[in-house]
């Protein structure tokens, strides 16, 4: 149960503090942070927590990221499902907390809340088949980088800060393409307030990144093994 709640608190914060950056600080009128702000936020929301929960449940915050260590044997079976549990209910209180800060500003719009979508909801207008690869590519080198930073012969201490920069990057890449998922409970927590086209694609949001990370545990098992 510890993990659990460990789980449910970091990916809180997670949605709170990357969707939050999105949706409050990104559109500050002429002191707004900027895609590049909203990238190093979610940065951050990983860093942060690696150090504060990764000792009690390993800091996984993303049902992709669970899914890529089982298949690259680094993380327990048993425990799948309900960690993938606890991150999506987790992601959901971090977009309630986030939708009530929101509404407390006069004229405020939902609009796509820091959603994720392709075609005519892509913040730069990218189709379905970009949007796929784009989330499959993203979640594949988030979990290779990931895998590598917390293998056993991998420099101690280090792997949050890694993991962290990682995710930026990813998001500096990726935002104008799909405004960056490769996390389905972070999809998934900001499609059930806006509804309508976020649900409709929400599919993309979960296909796309376990396929990456499925992926990424079966290259790195093979080209690294945590065994011999």
């Amino acid at each position: 149960m510890k993990k659990l709640f460990a789980e449910f608190f970091g990916t809180l914060w997670l949605v709170l503090g990357g969707c939050g950056s999105a949706v409050i600080a990104a559109s500050f009128p002429d002191l707004g942070i900027g895609f590049v702000g909203v990238a190093i936020a979610f940065g951050l929301t990983v860093l942060t927590m690696v150090y504060a929960i990764g000792h009690i449940s390993g800091c996984h915050l993303n049902p992709a990221v669970s899914i890529g260590l089982w298949i690259g044997g680094r993380f327990d079976k048993r425990e799948l499902l309900p960690y993938i549990g606890s991150q999506v209910l987790g992601g959901i209180a971090g977009a309630g907390i986030l939708y009530v800060i929101a509404t407390g500003k006069a004229g405020f719009e939902l609009g796509s809340f820091a959603a994720n979508g392709y075609g005519e909801h892509s913040p730069d207008g990218y189709n379905l088949v970009a949007a796929l690869v784009t989330e499959t590519v993203m979640t594949f080198m988030f979990l290779m980088i990931i895998l590598g930073a917390t293998h056993s012969k991998a420099p101690k201490g280090f792997a949050g800060i890694a993991i962290g920069l990682a995710l930026t990057l990813i998001h500096l890449i990726s935002i104008p393409v799909t405004n960056t998922s490769v996390n389905p409970a972070r999809s998934t927590s900001q499609a059930l307030f806006v509804g309508d086209w976020a649900m409709d694609q929400l599919w993309l949001f979960w296909v796309a990144p376990i396929l990456g990370a499925i992926l990424a545990g079966f290259v790195y098992k093979l080209i690294s093994p945590e065994k011999e």
